[in-house]
């Protein structure tokens, strides 16, 4: 099992940071992949970025690529998200997720098989 826990989330203005933090517990990491997330009210759960962890590969989606950086700390076992330049369009509930031993890189958040609880991110314009 895995345990995931967010924090770091909160209201900006529009152009601001923001740093997102993901303890993780549980079984060892090694040749895991993890990822971030998120929701917007209506909108289905879309893919932001995902690492690998021991690998250090990385792949994230168009609409953040130059914005955010996903990053981890193995040895405090912490997956990170920074968010530079944010818009309003980044308004979501932001949610970490790890895949199952061994599994690679993946934009689908249904081959995800754990979830932390979400941390709300608001931008204002």
């Amino acid at each position: 099992q895995v345990q995931l826990v967010e924090s770091g989330g909160g209201l900006v203005q529009a152009g601001d940071f923001l740093s997102l933090s993901c303890a993780v517990s549980g079984r060892a990491l090694s040749s895991s992949t993890m990822g971030w997330f998120r929701q917007a009210p209506t909108k289905e759960r879309e893919f932001v970025a995902a690492i690998r962890w021991i690998a250090g590969f990385t792949d994230s989606a168009d609409s953040v690529k130059g914005r955010f950086t996903i990053s981890r700390d193995n040895a405090k076992r912490i997956l990170y998200l920074q968010m530079n330049s944010l818009k309003p369009k980044d308004t979501a509930v932001y949610y970490c997720a790890a895949r199952g031993m061994g599994k690679g890189l993946s934009r689908d958040p249904r081959e995800y098989d754990y979830w932390g609880q979400g941390t709300q991110v608001n931008v204002s314009s």
